[in-house]
């Protein structure tokens, strides 16, 4: 839409009944329990979509053994990582107390060995309890593995979970 027409969108939105408006960090807490990635958070130019869990995305003609195989950026990485699998995997974390984990935060193992690293955190109204994305080595990257993250120093006991956290309502039409 041309830019000079955004406001008079917005007024007309914001004048329906059922339209309120909602800032970023609605939007956030939102896209984590969808568990949707954010473009300089979750995943950036150097994550493969096989470790951000969205292979669905490359065509399988695009795949080895395809009609049109390779040809585009990383695809050899790709390749590579959908034969062996990826060391670092995306996966869902939930947190065993009510303490929201950020991002940034480390993840370690039981002995205290760093793993991996929160991408995106939150408190999670429709879920009840602290979610988070992170990278995690593959080994750990398990179904209720019980993991750890760094919150000011303390360990903060969460749980490999899978995505979305919050199940959707919505259908292809």
């Amino acid at each position: 839409m041309p830019a000079d027409q955004a406001v008079a969108l917005a007024k007309a939105l914001l004048a329906l009944p059922e339209v309120k408006p909602a800032g970023l960090g609605a939007r956030d807490t939102l896209r984590l329990e969808a568990g949707l990635c954010l473009y300089g958070h979750d995943i950036d130019d150097k994550t493969t979509p096989v470790e951000a869990g969205l292979t669905w995305a490359i065509q399988k003609v695009r795949r080895a053994g395809g009609e049109r195989h390779g040809g585009y950026p990383g695809a050899a990485a790709i390749d590579a990582q959908l034969a062996s699998g990826p060391a670092l995997k995306r996966v869902g974390l939930v947190g065993l107390e009510r303490v929201p984990v950020r991002e940034g935060a480390i993840v370690v193992d039981a002995q205290g060995h760093k793993i991996g690293h929160v991408t995106s955190g939150t408190l999670a109204p429709s879920v009840g309890k602290p979610i988070a994305m992170a990278y995690l080595a593959a080994n750990h990257a398990l179904p209720n593995h019980e993991v750890y993250a760094e919150v000011r120093g303390k360990r903060q006991p969460m749980r490999v979970s899978s995505m979305p956290f919050a199940p959707h309502r919505y259908f292809r039409g």
